[in-house]
């Protein structure tokens, strides 16, 4: 049987039995059943393993910053020294008064 004519006769069974507000009282107990079964999403146990798995990510993240910083070679350069710069910004605005 190809797959249109098991589509047509399901169209047509279907179409056969109209829709009725009557469940079979089997039918709703093995629903009923099933959503028993079924586990209760904890909200709470949601929140937290997705707040561990930004915490790992990032406590991972501080670690490789924390390598690359302490294994970047320090500026030899005169005037890269961003704390003196700042302080001589801030105090222009001092010395202008």
């Amino acid at each position: 049987m190809n797959l249109a004519e098991l589509e047509r006769r399901l169209i047509a069974a279907a179409r056969a039995n109209p829709p009725s507000d009557r469940v079979p009282y089997a039918f709703e107990k093995r629903i009923l059943a099933r959503l028993a079964g079924r586990p209760v999403v904890d909200a709470w146990e949601l929140w937290g393993r997705a707040l561990w798995r930004a915490a790992a990510l990032c406590v991972g993240i501080m670690v490789l910053l924390g390598a690359w910083s302490l294994y970047t070679p320090p500026a030899s350069t005169p005037g890269t020294n961003l704390t003196q710069d700042l302080e001589k910004t801030l105090l222009a605005a001092v010395d202008q008064d």
